[in-house]
């Protein structure tokens, strides 16, 4: 699911690949369900492909999105992502307590808890068996 869930630069919030057009795609916004097209020049980046800075390598978006799945019980984090950066990253550190602090910023982090947040409320919260289907 997440491979269809896009983030794109200069636009706010996630949106869903709906279709496919000649040099566009289309798009609809997870935040107020408006259909947009994204251009080729737009940077565009599927969830799936995002991963987050850690002292040993990386960790797939997927993956933070289930350990805060498990961490808040399914339910939106616990954080406002508008926090301060030392509660941010204090929290991140609860998520990811190898992540590398130097490589991911508190704009990252309050990027990541918005978009969870976002992912929740549309009812998309099944980031486990996402990551098993990658494995295969």
């Amino acid at each position: 699911m997440l491979k269809l869930i896009l983030s794109i630069s200069g636009k706010p919030g996630l949106f869903k690949l709906i279709s496919q057009g000649r040099g566009n795609i289309i798009v609809e916004s997870l935040v107020d369900k408006k259909k947009v097209p994204a251009y080729a020049h737009d940077k565009v980046i599927s969830l799936n492909d995002i991963s987050i800075y850690t002292l040993d390598g990386e960790t797939p978006l997927r993956e933070i999105f289930a350990t805060i799945a498990e961490k808040e019980n399914g339910a939106q984090a616990s954080i406002d992502p508008k926090a301060d950066a030392k509660a941010l990253r204090a929290y991140f550190a609860e998520i990811l307590p190898d992540y590398d602090e130097d490589r991911v910023y508190p704009t990252d982090i309050k990027k990541v808890i918005t978009w969870y947040n976002i992912l929740t409320a549309n009812g998309i919260a099944d980031f486990k068996e996402e990551a098993a289907e990658s494995a295969e």
